[in-house]
C-alpha cells in the first residue's frame, strides 16, 4: 500500500498561513484527500475557536507529560505557549495511504523536514515586513513588545525560506488562496501518479 504524503504550511505569525488553511479546508476536492491533523497548545483559546477543530487546548502540566512520552512528533514553545504535533495520528494517517494537512510554525516545519525529507514544505509570506506589522497591529492582540518580538522573529523566519518547495506571497488572501489551491492539488496529483 502506498503511503500518504505529510504537506506543511508554515509562516511568521501574521502571513495568513492560518486563514489559507483553513480555506483550503473548506474546498471539498482537497478535504478528500487531505486529512487534518489538529495540534496539541498550551495557549489560552482564542474567540471563535472551539476544542478539538482548531486545537487540542491542554494544561501545560498536561502537554509537559505528553511530550515526555513521546506522543509528539514535533514541539515548539512560541510566545511562551507550547504546541505540539501528535505523532501517532500522523502515522496512522500515512499508514492508511492518506495525505495529511500541517499548519505550524517555521521551527516545527523544520523538524518535520528533518523526519521526513519527503514532505512538501510551503511557505506563506506577506509581500514586506511592513505588511506584516499592519496585520499584527490590525489584530490588536498583542502589546507593543511581543509585536516588537513577533517581527524579530519574522526576519529570522524569512532566512528559512530557500529551504522550501513552494512559496505563497499573501498580498490579496483569494490570489493567494488560489495559488495555494492549485500547489496543494498539484502536489497530491503527483504523489497519485496522475
Amino acid at each position: 500500500m502506498k503511503k500518504g504524503k505529510i504537506i506543511v504550511i508554515s509562516g511568521p505569525s501574521g502571513s495568513g498561513k492560518t486563514t489559507l488553511y483553513k480555506k483550503l479546508l473548506d474546498d471539498k476536492e482537497i478535504k478528500k484527500r487531505i486529512v487534518k491533523i489538529v495540534s496539541f497548545t498550551t495557549r489560552p483559546r482564542r474567540e471563535g475557536e472551539r476544542r478539538g477543530r482548531d486545537y487540542v487546548f491542554a494544561s501545560p502540566k498536561m502537554f509537559e507529560r505528553k511530550k515526555k512520552a513521546g506522543h509528539f512528533l514535533e514541539t515548539e514553545k512560541v510566545f511562551g505557549h507550547c504546541y505540539g504535533t501528535p505523532k501517532k495520528k500522523v502515522q496512522d494517517v500515512l499508514d492508511r495511504g492518506k495525505n495529511v494537512l500541517l499548519c505550524i510554525d517555521v521551527k516545527g516545519a523544520r523538524t518535520i523536514r528533518d523526519k521526513f525529507p519527503k514532505a512538501v514544505t510551503i511557505f506563506v509570506r506577506t509581500p514586506s515586513l511592513k505588511v506584516l506589522a499592519c496585520r499584527l497591529k490590525e489584530r490588536g492582540s498583542e502589546d507593543k513588545d511581543v509585536l516588537r518580538m513577533r517581527l524579530k522573529i519574522a526576519r529570522k523566519e524569512l532566512k528559512e525560506i530557500k529551504k522550501y518547495d513552494h512559496v505563497i506571497i499573501n498580498s490579496r488572501l483569494q490570489t493567494a488562496y488560489t495559488r495555494l489551491n492549485r500547489v496543494i492539488k498539484d502536489e497530491i496529483a503527483k504523489e497519485e501518479g496522475n
